[in-house]
């Protein structure tokens, strides 16, 4: 595929390269930027200019982070300490942001959860967001083939995980596109959108009042109604119980139930004290590393 990628910036980290890029999206409409931590061992050009042809020759295999409300491509890259692990295995990690910016939609930058910096990976329905509020498309399907293509990303080797906002993402998306995300992991997830006030409002203004429409989007929802267990390898879940959004927000307990109802094997790790930010993901992100090399075949 033909892609231009503006190199925003790059910084040596682990014997790697962990870089910043712009590209004018097809998917969204507007330009978008990514974060890519690129190991010694993707071989990686320092090219700066156009970078429409692949880089490197080592195909590596590559996790997908997505990041929660409010957050952008540089939080997990300078917050969760994940190098040092992808760099010990071979790993690329590539983090979006986490909505368009810019897009001009009415009400966009209204709310701190809902709008700019909070689209909820998924590709909106309604007149004023339909346009450019495209992120499941952009991270399924744009992203994908530009980490599998461009840059040295083995196509067949993609993992998912994600954090809040990022980790009901990581969720529906592994379950809504099976052929592509091979493993799954997720930090505190919003695991029932359709049952807690954050998903409510998003859904509501991303997709419309046809609430049957919703749950084609929540993680629980979508895992109960599997006719076969989509990951065999099992799902590893992480979640403190100090974390201020667990009763209103998250209820892991549903996820966990509708992975029970269908056999598909979970890890639900509960931890006593630990928040919902970064020092709680940097204390576990080792493991979710682990977890998915393992089943990634690194």
């Amino acid at each position: 595929m033909t892609v231009n990628l503006e190199l925003v910036s790059e910084h040596r980290c682990h014997g790697g390269w962990q870089r910043y890029y712009q590209h004018d999206s097809k998917a969204i409409g507007l330009p978008m930027r990514f974060s890519v931590f690129l190991p010694e061992q993707a071989q990686a050009t320092t090219a700066k200019d156009d970078s429409a042809q692949p880089m490197g020759t080592t195909k590596r295999p590559v996790l997908i982070y997505l990041a929660g409300l409010t957050c952008t491509e540089d939080t997990f890259t300078t917050k969760a300490a994940a190098q040092q692990y992808a760099a010990q295995q071979g790993l690329i990690l590539v983090t979006p942001d986490t909505s368009p910016r810019g897009a001009g939609a009415a009400g966009e930058d209204d709310h701190w959860d809902f709008g700019t910096g909070a689209g909820f990976y998924l590709d909106a329905t309604t007149p004023e967001f339909a346009k450019h509020y495209r992120m499941e498309s952009y991270v399924a399907d744009e992203l994908f083939n530009i980490v599998t293509t461009v840059l040295p990303g083995d196509a067949q080797r993609v993992g998912v995980f994600g954090h809040s906002m990022g980790g009901h993402g990581a969720l529906v998306l592994a379950l809504r596109h099976q052929d592509k995300f091979k493993s799954v992991s997720a930090f505190a997830p919003i695991s029932a959108p359709t049952q807690c006030p954050w998903g409510e409002k998003a859904f509501m203004g991303y997709l419309g009042e046809d609430r049957t429409a919703w749950q084609q989007h929540d993680a629980s929802s979508l895992m109960a109604s599997q006719n076969a267990v989509p990951f065999p390898q099992g799902i590893l879940i992480d979640q403190g119980l100090g974390d201020q959004f667990l009763e209103r927000e998250l209820h892991p307990h549903l996820f966990e139930a509708a992975c029970a109802q269908v056999g598909q094997p979970l890890t639900l790790r509960r931890h006593d004290d630990y928040d919902h930010g970064y020092f709680f993901i940097m204390s576990f992100m080792k493991d979710h590393i682990e977890h998915h090399v393992k089943q990634l075949g690194v």
